[in-house]
């Protein structure tokens, strides 16, 4: 089957976590034998940024940890649909695509496309902003493929597609898995990056305020920290590593005792069940996860076994304490976190689903045939 993708960008992850499911989602599908074509605008913020303030080494590092992965950069004003989509069977559509895009990409499915389209939507967005998701024209479309069932049951309601699909995010485990490491450099490490205000009171709550207190040897990654914030982590005596390529947290974590998750505001009280795709790869490499309050309305995960909660800064203090001084209990809950991903939140899982709807909804359409 040929598989036709747009999306922001599969190169940069620079503040685009999206690139980190579509890699892994493009590798299992490659190595099931499909053949996989990714299109992304040249003007893509999130490679334009990364390469303004670190080159194209980070590009090159991309090149070198997925050497089967490339994508096509194209200018929308000159992109050949008929040339671009000649051949595909499915055409999965992201979200963060433009609005003209997404609706020439639905015109040409009505009136020439023998393929199978789908929009991919995993962002708050629809909560957040849902006149901007309205406006996206998906007459064309045959389904979303949404992260949450939130999301899923929004697009069904507000009458935006005819049909949706919860399709959680997942862990790339190709990438994601344990590494030894001889010895720890540090307590804790974070990543993510500082979040647009949607949850800086909760990183003073549940990262910062508890590392200073304890007087652990702390480190964050992540970008777009203002000077405020680095400033704070600064005065918690936290080291501020900047932007870190997404394939090597593996590695990073593999030097630190525990991890935590502090979801952004929209997610917490809009989206409960969503945790992102942070999690997923942190208990993919078997890292202890520590995590401010969410809750797991989708039954993804078994909190308590996975990771624990800390419902407010003491809690999360008392836990890191824990872990700290129990590394066999974190042992305990970073290998049953590992298990969980490994018997339903891979990649290879996700592809699975995938292949199903495919199987599905050609099977009900006149004329379309597909080779999954």
């Amino acid at each position: 089957m040929k598989v036709v993708v747009f999306c922001h960008s599969l190169i940069s992850d620079w503040n685009h976590g999206n690139a980190h499911f579509l890699r892994g989602v493009a590798s299992e599908l490659i190595e099931r034998g499909h053949e996989v074509a990714i299109f992304e605008p040249e003007d893509a913020w999130s490679l334009q940024n990364l390469i303004h303030d670190h080159g194209e080494v980070p590009v090159q590092g991309f090149h070198q940890a997925y050497p089967n992965l490339s994508s096509v950069r194209f200018r929308s004003d000159r992109l050949d649909l008929t040339d671009a989509l000649a051949g595909a069977e499915l055409v999965i559509v992201h979200e963060w695509n433009e609005p003209d895009l997404v609706a020439r990409l639905g015109k040409h499915r009505r009136e020439d496309g023998e393929y199978l389209l789908l929009f991919h939507d995993t962002h708050h967005r629809s909560v957040s902003q849902p006149d901007a998701m309205a406006a996206y024209d998906l007459a064309g479309y045959d389904g979303v493929l949404a992260f949450g069932r939130i999301i899923r049951d929004l697009y069904l309601r507000n009458g935006w597609a005819r049909k949706a699909w919860v399709w959680h995010e997942a862990a790339d485990t190709r990438i994601f898995q344990p590494i030894l490491s001889p010895e720890k450099e540090g307590d804790v490490v974070w990543i993510g990056n500082w979040g647009d205000e949607e949850r800086t009171a909760e990183l003073h709550e549940f990262l910062l305020s508890p590392i200073r207190e304890l007087g652990l040897k702390a480190k964050v990654y992540g970008v777009r920290y203002p000077p405020n914030a680095i400033d704070a982590l600064e005065r918690h005596g936290i080291e501020y590593g900047g932007y870190l390529p997404n394939y090597r947290v593996p590695e990073v974590f593999s030097r630190y005792s525990l991890t935590v998750h502090v979801p952004r505001r929209p997610y917490v009280e809009s989206l409960p069940g969503i945790p992102t795709i942070r999690p997923f790869e942190s208990m993919a490499c078997g890292i202890p996860l520590v995590c401010s309050p969410w809750h797991d309305s989708e039954h993804l995960f078994s909190p308590g076994q996975d990771y624990l909660i800390a419902n407010d800064g003491e809690e999360m203090k008392a836990h890191m304490r824990m872990l700290l001084e129990k590394p066999a209990r974190g042992l305990e809950l970073a290998e049953h976190a590992r298990q969980t991903i490994l018997s339903r939140h891979t990649c290879r899982h996700r592809v699975d689903q995938l292949l199903d709807i495919v199987r599905q909804e050609t099977s009900q359409v006149s004329g379309l045939e597909v080779g999954v």
